[in-house]
Formats: structure tokens, sequence, C-alpha cells
């Protein structure tokens, strides 16, 4: 191996992947906030059937490509790409197509920030010594489960799911992994109103996003956020009583 290959890449070089993502979701933030909006989406309805009739394939691969571009560089629009997807392909296959562009782009906001900060700050974390290190091991030691908890737990924004775990030395496997199965349920139910809107446009209305935190929808999910935070809880109780 040569110096050259020996030599680490220069800190800018590293962060460029990260810096890129936080300048396209700030001009995105100022000049697409009203082109990905619902009543961009009424407006153009009659125009995306008919391309998706006439060109069902080539829909499917460019509407999977803008979820992993509006996912990879937080744009605004994320929750009206959801609700595209099921207008333009129904609750299934909508919802697969949704998952997988957010867990494409999601891995892509993963492998910036790791490279750029992650693989350093994990190190720093795993030397370091006291109530820091506690952290990192508590995390470690419970991975599957913290990962599934906040991707199931509807308050936690999805650019701080993507970035916490590059942040603390994730394995990008189980990263996408628990990306791809914990958002499933969220982006079911949002994909289902987005197959509704079709009525939704026809009465004039606008859908109801909160449809999430309404008690039949909410309270499931919120038992999944048990399952997935019962094993973290049990390991806590067993290492208090020193088992």
């Amino acid at each position: 191996m040569t110096e050259m290959t020996q030599k680490p890449a220069h800190p800018l070089l590293r962060n460029l992947p990260l810096i890129t993502i936080i300048i396209v979701a700030v001009l995105g933030t100022i000049y697409l906030r009203d082109y990905l909006t619902f009543d961009a989406l009424r407006e153009n309805r009659e125009a995306l059937l008919a391309f998706r009739d006439d060109n069902y394939v080539l829909t499917v691969l460019v509407f999977i490509a803008a979820y992993i571009v509006i996912v990879a560089f937080s744009l605004p629009g994320a929750t009206i790409a959801t609700l595209t997807g099921g207008f333009l392909f129904a609750t299934f296959p909508g919802a697969l197509f949704n998952i997988t562009g957010a867990t494409l782009g999601a891995i892509a906001i993963f492998l910036a920030a790791r490279w750029g900060l992650g693989e350093k700050l994990a190190a720093k974390m795993e030397s370091s010594q006291g109530s820091v290190k506690k952290i990192k091991e508590g995390i470690d030691n419970n991975q599957w489960e913290m990962l599934f908890l906040i991707r199931l737990v509807p308050a936690v924004p999805f650019f701080v799911a993507n970035l916490v775990p590059a942040l603390v030395g994730v394995p990008l496997s189980r990263f996408a992994i628990s990306t791809f199965l914990g958002i499933i349920p969220g982006a079911v139910v949002y994909t289902s109103v987005g197959a509704g809107l079709g009525e939704v446009f026809a009465r004039g209305e606008t859908p109801n996003l909160g449809i999430i935190f309404e008690p039949a929808i909410l309270l499931p999910i919120l038992g999944l956020c048990a399952l997935a935070a019962l094993p973290i809880v049990i390991k806590a109780v067993r290492g208090k009583k020193g088992l």
C-alpha cells in the first residue's frame, strides 16, 4: 500500500457529502416548499395518472428515485411523496415503493454522516470513560431494540433517526434492515390515505394527515414500541439485580 493510499482524507472532503445534504436541504426548504404540496398534487393529478397509465414501469422508477432524493437531501414533501405513492399505485404496491425509496434515502444520509463524522465520533465514545462510555455501551447492547424504537415512535423526526445511528457506529446492514421494517406501520397508514385521495379530491377536501395519532392506529404502533422497548427494560432490571 502506497503512502498516498494510507494518507487519511482531508476533513473537508470527508464531510463534503454531509455538507452537500445540508446545503441542498436549506435550498430545498426555501425554493421547493411551494411545489411539493398537497395542492400541487391535486392540480397535477390528471397528468400524473395519465403518465402512469402510459408508462407504468418508468413511473415506478421515477417515483422511487424522486423519493430517494427527497429523503436523502431532507427536502420538504416526504409526506406528500408518501401520499402520492398511494394515489398512483394503491396501498400495495404503493407502500412497498414508499418504503423502498425512504430506506434508500435514509441509507444515503447514514453513509454521508458516518463517512464524515460517525467513525471518528464512535471511536471517541469507545475510548472515553465515565458516562459517555456507558451511553455508548448501552446503545451497543440494545442496538436492534433502539433502532426499531426510534423508527416506530411517531415523534422522532426521520432525519434524526437517520443521523444518530451513524454517529454511534451502528453497522450499515443493521441500520438498513431496521429502517425498512421499522417504517412499515407508518408508511402503510399514510399510503392508504393516499390511496383514497381520489374521493378526497372529488369532495374538494384535504386528507387527514393526523390519522396516525388516532387511537385505532396509534395504540397498535405504541404496542409495537412497547415490544421493542421490553428487552431493554428486562436487561436494565437484570443488571440492577446483578443477574
